[in-house]
């Protein structure tokens, strides 16, 4: 009998197992897949919850090597808009990231699983967990098992956003990049560019955001937008292209069924705002710390279950809000999004002023 099981090995559920395990929770973390492993992904943490990465690690040698972004650049309507990033975000690749959080966990006494498959959770506390070859028990469950898992997965059309989204992303070798992230909208979606380390080397991480009719592959998307276009002419792909669909965003549902999720599993929301990996690591921190009490024998699961969500609402729904907000921004009719972004353009306090909404 576990006190957590936790199904998902990204962010969000590492997070929740070493935050449990820390304080001495017997906790099992299930991932269907293995590592190190690629994942589409901006691979923007964003400086809130920086402090919170290390102390998961343990060791700050994977934030040291991480380049520091310290602007964002806007290019959209034939026009640049630049703002600072204060305090400054860091790049991190999400094949390191993962792993490393992963290992951390397995050093700090998790028993993390490997290629295990969750096929159904059953009864409301103790819950039953079943794989395709195993089946665990375990007092409390945490889904952090992504957008699409068969344990999150949502009615179809249940998304924010019309239409059918890609996310596409890959790396390239540039000579110097630049030491900001940048951002290219163009009509149908846009792509988001900043330098990352991996393998010691540095290189540049393109993750971009296509609707279907628009787009299917990231040179595509390279070519919809004129300065993305002849910045890219010269970059050398490091990696093969990584492609998930479909994304559809939604506010979050952190509690159901007495199971508490977290990261994607939770809610999805749009990556131009660049909290998505920050969400997962604080959710995955909340949803463990909601479920000390419980373990401990001063409250029920339901009691649980709604201080997460309490807390959930309390600390990160401001980001939900800034996304949709933002991203109705670009459904404008083309006269009035070009005028708002001539506004932006020649006004540098309001564009700090979005770009501090989203953190």
């Amino acid at each position: 009998m576990y006190d957590l099981a936790v199904v998902g090995g990204g962010p969000a559920g590492t997070s929740a197992a070493l935050t449990a395990a820390g304080w001495g929770a017997n906790v099992l973390l299930l991932d269907k897949g293995s590592f190190p492993r690629s994942k589409v992904c901006g691979e923007f943490v964003s400086a809130e919850s920086l402090e919170l990465l290390a102390s998961l690690l343990h060791s700050r040698d994977l934030l040291t090597r991480a380049p520091r972004l310290q602007r964002a650049r806007v290019f959209i309507q034939g026009q640049m808009l630049e703002t600072p990033i204060d305090p400054a975000a860091a790049s991190i690749a999400r094949i390191d990231l993962d792993a490393a959080l992963w290992n951390a966990a397995r050093d700090h006494g998790v028993d993390a699983r490997e290629r295990q498959i969750v096929c159904s959770i059953e009864s409301r506390g103790p819950f039953l967990v079943r794989t395709r070859c195993h089946q665990f028990m375990a007092r409390s469950v945490v889904d952090a098992s992504g957008r699409w898992s068969n344990l999150s997965r949502r009615e179809k059309g249940n998304g924010m956003a019309s239409g059918r989204w890609l996310g596409l992303k890959a790396h390239f070798a540039e000579h110097a990049p630049a030491d900001s992230v940048d951002l290219y909208f163009f009509d149908g979606g846009y792509c988001g560019v900043q330098p990352v380390v991996s393998n010691g080397c540095w290189r540049i991480n393109a993750c971009a955001m296509i609707r279907s009719d628009t787009g299917k592959s990231l040179q595509e998307c390279f070519q919809r937008h004129p300065e993305l276009s002849r910045r890219s002419r010269t970059w050398q792909p490091l990696t093969d292209v990584v492609a998930t669909s479909p994304l559809l965003f939604h506010g979050p549902e952190v509690f159901r069924n007495c199971i508490l999720r977290a990261g994607d599993a939770a809610g999805f929301v749009d990556p131009f705002v660049g909290d998505g990996i920050s969400l997962a690591l604080r959710g995955g921190e909340l949803a463990a710390k909601s479920l000390q009490n419980f373990l401990k024998g001063h409250i029920s699961l339901e009691q649980a279950g709604e201080n997460y969500r309490l807390a959930y609402h309390r600390h990160l729904m401001r980001v939900f809000n800034a996304s949709r907000k933002l991203h109705l921004l670009f459904e404008l009719p083309l006269p009035v999004r070009a005028a708002m972004v001539y506004a932006l353009a020649h006004c540098p306090a309001l564009s700090r002023y979005l770009v501090r909404k989203t953190r």
